[in-house]
């Protein structure tokens, strides 16, 4: 992969997170072309530079093209893949016909855990395609302002030293600024957790619980991150980084989070069906608790704020008694 010229990226996924990430790609002279599945926002693209649905009012760069045919992806030089979590596998099963011989490196822009399998992005990618050369992309970043070219860093993990650097110099840019780590596992880690972390920081400010319960529970949403790294085998410092402490307080904290302000929602009462109904967005936390809870059984994990999400969304179990089933562990020491 030649990083000292432009590059031909291709991005699968037309929804707000991967329509920001090409409009980034873009604004760097790198030809990138967006995959589009709905053929009027493919259109819109082309026509307008701006996909309204997902990112109305943010002018898209002229340069940047859409396109719902995948055979327009075979010669790109990198490709990005930011469909939703639960999407990545069938994305990807039609995607594979498609790859060139060159073998692009295939970055992963989606955050979760698949619910059918319990693997993690880059387990789904490998089981798949296990011949592609794989890295991550994760971090504190919303849609809108990444489109909007504010400035954002995130975290570029592969195994390969030689691709990091190379992905780090292309997918860069002056306002969009990539850290690289070898940690692809912790990485993802933080990515999937913040989700469903956020969803309960959105219920405490729903329930009127106050700030200084919001910011007791991110405090302990980071153990609850650092105790699963731990047991995975990851690198500590990937937790405190832009990936795990970078992306939970970005999600935790603002209401324009899909989590919290789904969380939020039900802190007020409202029905879970009727929240998901009413959004255009995937709330990838509300599918990551469910296969989080097999990871907690699995490794027979203390992850009490992980748990009580999985307890309102599936058991539904009431905020008021989870709320206190909460305040009524046992007193401890802070850290293990």
């Amino acid at each position: 992969m030649n990083s000292t010229s432009s590059q031909k990226i291709g991005v699968i996924g037309g929804g707000a997170w991967g329509t920001a990430l090409a409009e980034a790609y873009a604004f760097s002279k790198n030809q990138t072309l967006l995959y589009v599945r709905n053929p009027d926002i493919t259109e819109e693209i082309n026509n307008t530079h701006e996909n309204s649905r997902y990112l109305k009012g943010i002018p898209l760069s002229p340069d940047l093209r859409a396109s719902s045919s995948l055979h327009d992806f075979e010669f790109c030089d990198v490709l990005i893949l930011a469909v939703p979590a639960q999407a990545l596998r069938s994305s990807l099963n039609d995607l594979i016909p498609f790859l060139s011989k060159k073998n692009p490196p295939l970055v992963i822009a989606a955050k979760g855990i698949e619910n059918t399998s319990g693997f993690f992005m880059s387990e789904v990618v490998q089981s798949v395609s296990s011949e592609s050369p794989l890295a991550i992309l994760s971090g504190p970043s919303f849609a809108h302002e990444v489109a909007a070219h504010y400035p954002t860093a995130l975290t570029l993990g592969a195994q390969d030293p030689d691709l990091r650097l190379s992905l780090q110099k292309t997918l860069s840019n002056s306002v969009f600024r990539l850290y690289t780590s070898s940690d692809i596992l912790g990485i993802q880690i933080g990515g999937a957790l913040k989700n469903v972390l956020a969803i309960a920081a959105g219920v405490v400010i729903g329930a009127n619980l106050g700030e200084n319960a919001r910011a007791a529970l991110i405090t302990r949403s980071l153990s609850e991150m650092s105790l699963l790294g731990k047991t995975l085998a990851c690198t500590p410092e990937t937790i405190f980084g832009l990936s795990g402490l970078g992306d939970l307080l970005l999600t935790a904290m603002s209401n324009h989070s899909r989590n919290t302000s789904f969380g939020m929602a039900l802190g007020k009462g409202d029905n879970i069906d009727t929240i998901l109904k009413e959004r255009i967005n995937v709330t990838e936390g509300v599918h990551t608790a469910r296969s989080l809870r097999v990871l907690i059984e699995k490794f027979k994990l203390d992850l009490p704020i992980c748990s009580a999400v999985f307890s309102i969304l599936e058991k539904k179990a009431s905020i008021q008694d989870t709320v206190d089933a909460l305040l009524a562990r046992p007193l401890k020491h802070e850290t293990p």
